[in-house]
């Protein structure tokens, strides 16, 4: 039983004034608090298509041909006119060793050659002699017969003109010679010009094609001998994707196989063929090197990272439009329609095809996809959807 004592008074009609004045006014202010209108959405029923079976093959572009610049000869090097970068022409001088000593020899390589060439006129007028001295001794030879037929000279006067006539003989058949051994003379000489110009040439390094310079490997000063490497050069316009294909693919993938390459340095897809497959298998990664030409374009050069995609038999795939994707950091969601309410999804997604992305887990056919989600779309939002 209380006491009069333990509680205050409360007159019963104070407080009922109170319950009446405080009741009505809160449920007013709840009421005059306007509702969120729904969000108009575009949305698409998540369909199963075929879609094609796409592997990956990662790789790294390379130049088709590519080539070591060395010394030909020994020398200093005098210059080195490139820079690792830098674009060549076919037969620029990119690097020039100290030519005096080849530069020498090829002068007296000239000097024998030339006096060789300048005893010709000597060697020429002794066989022109040596051949009048000849049809003078025939010329008297015969007179001297017809005279000693006749019984008309002695026969030791026809024994004398018979001497002379072999003399003569002999006479030009040496000035003959001699025009023969210096003929091969000169032409010793010729060729000891030609292998001197030819060891002079070798003092200027040129490029074989026109092509970048992807490494230089000496400077000025360095002594080169034949061989030494001067610069790395490969050819411009000529680039192929070498990519790593698993062992698995090996029965699938053919030269002339048809495959799409995607530059990691470049927006887009590019049509290629596979031109070259390296049958060494690598052990470690259980893969095999295949070989893609590619068109010419700018700024492809070698080292860029690309990925080589190969169409095999179609297979049955859920997918939705790819801007039905919401990222958050490593979480991919979308979107469906259900009821009037937008339902967030965690989805795991496949092999993208143009504007539509394949879904492996989070979504079931049939469900109504919200194409693009507006932003501020929330799971359990009132959505509008529209045509």
């Amino acid at each position: 039983m209380f006491s009069s004592k333990t509680l205050p008074l409360c007159p019963t009609l104070t407080l009922a004034a109170l319950l009446a004045g405080c009741g009505p006014a809160a449920d007013q202010s709840k009421r005059a608090e306007p509702s969120a209108p729904p969000l108009a959405v575009h949305a698409q029923p998540a369909a199963v298509v075929n879609l094609p079976e796409i592997y990956e093959a990662t790789g790294t572009v390379r130049a088709r041909v590519t080539t070591l610049l060395s010394a030909r000869t020994t020398g200093r090097i005098s210059e080195v006119r490139v820079q690792s970068g830098d674009s060549v022409k076919a037969g620029q001088v990119v690097a020039v060793l100290d030519a005096r000593d080849l530069e020498a020899a090829l002068r007296q390589a000239e000097a024998a050659q030339a006096e060789a060439q300048d005893a010709l006129p000597e060697v020429d007028g002794a066989v022109a002699a040596s051949q009048a001295q000849l049809e003078l001794a025939e010329a008297t030879f015969r007179r001297m017969k017809m005279l000693f037929d006749e019984k008309s000279i002695t026969e030791q006067e026809f024994d004398e003109a018979q001497a002379r006539l072999k003399t003569a003989r002999a006479s030009r058949e040496m000035s003959q010679a001699r025009r023969r051994q210096l003929e091969a003379r000169i032409r010793q000489a010729g060729e000891g010009v030609a292998q001197a110009k030819l060891q002079a040439s070798f003092a200027q390094v040129t490029a074989p094609f026109a092509g970048t310079v992807i490494e230089r490997k000496a400077e000025p000063g360095m002594l080169a001998s034949s061989g030494t490497p001067i610069v790395a050069l490969e050819q411009s316009g000529a680039y192929r994707l070498e990519a790593a294909v698993d062992e698995t693919k090996l029965g699938r993938i053919r030269v002339g196989t048809p495959a799409r390459v995607e530059l990691a340095a470049f927006d887009r897809q590019t049509p290629a063929r596979v031109s070259e497959i390296v049958p060494a298998l690598d052990a470690p990664s259980r893969s095999f090197t295949v070989k893609i030409d590619l068109p010419g374009q700018p700024g492809l050069r070698s080292g860029l990272f690309g990925r080589a995609l190969f169409e095999f038999a179609t297979r049955p795939a859920l997918v939705v439009p790819v801007a039905a994707l919401v990222s958050d950091g490593q979480v991919t969601r979308i979107y469906v329609a259900d009821g009037g309410v937008a339902r967030g999804r965690l989805v795991s997604t496949g092999v993208r095809t143009g504007d539509q992305v394949e879904i492996l887990s989070g979504l079931s056919a049939g469900e109504v996809v919200i194409a693009a989600p507006p932003p501020g779309l929330s799971d359990g939002a009132r959505i509008e959807v529209r045509p």
